[in-house]
């Protein structure tokens, strides 16, 4: 006798799709309510700003858009988001912290009103904007005052940020990864800055082939764990950490 397949969803494969969709539904929330951050101003005086609310604060951060790094990307928010509402697990106070490519400087001004003892780098022609916007913003509210500096990914490192003097226990990253030619660069940066004990916290926005690749070698140097994943915004959060380079010595060595 012929035994014909049914093509009836079986309890699990509904309940899976079930989830799924609740799983959506919940990034979407978790989306809506990361992008509720930001405000406009009801009345637009003689400069233009941007407004965000993070730890009950009024944030106004200027943008410029004569310079690419000066204008503010939702993987910001997205960070910012995640900082203050997980702070029993990632608590930034008295801790050193280091951005990368901070354009506007929402990141670091948060993570300053959270505590930590940051350190806010971007090219030369961002920084004008960026200082401006955390001084205006941290006076009076914040433990540390930010240092604002000049970093050019892969350059002068071990000048700038010796190792035997530097350590940070956080390096903070949102859309620093997309279409540009420097993303060796960046990789280099990462794997210099980030020592036994470091934590990497990173948005990026997905929109190209490089971003994908860029990943993939990530992976290679960094254990990776995806903490958000939000379709609607195409934005993923990362938690990266060294990987044990003596464990995979050794395990090469076996092969």
């Amino acid at each position: 006798m012929e035994v014909k397949q049914s093509n009836m969803p079986t309890e699990d494969s509904m309940a899976k799709q079930e989830d799924a969709r609740a799983g959506v539904a919940v990034d979407a929330q978790l989306a809506k309510n990361i992008m509720s951050r930001h405000f406009q101003p009801s009345l637009i005086g003689h400069e233009t700003w941007e407004g965000y609310i993070f730890s009950d604060l009024e944030i106004r951060i200027k943008e410029s858009t004569d310079v690419y790094g000066a204008v503010l990307w939702p993987s910001a928010m997205v960070l910012c988001h995640f900082l203050e509402t997980n702070q029993d697990k990632y608590n930034l106070a008295d801790k050193n912290v280091i951005e990368l490519g901070a354009g506007t400087g929402l990141v670091t001004i948060v993570s300053s009103l959270l505590g930590g003892k940051v350190t806010s780098t971007d090219l030369p022609d961002v920084l004008g904007n960026l200082c401006y916007n955390v001084m205006r913003n941290i006076k009076g509210r914040s433990k540390y005052i930010p240092l604002v500096t000049e970093l050019t990914w892969g350059q002068d490192l071990d000048q700038r940020f010796p190792r035997t003097t530097h350590h940070f226990d956080y390096i903070l990253a949102a859309d620093v990864v997309y279409a540009h030619p420097y993303l060796e660069e960046l990789m280099d940066t990462f794997d210099y800055l980030c020592q036994e004990n470091t934590q990497i916290l990173w948005a990026m926005r997905f929109r190209l082939d490089p971003e994908n690749s860029f990943v993939e070698r990530f992976q290679q140097r960094f254990h990776m764990e995806e903490l958000y994943d939000l379709p609607t915004l195409s934005i993923k959060l990362y938690k990266a950490w060294r990987k044990d380079q003596k464990t995979k010595d050794h395990r090469e060595a076996a092969v």
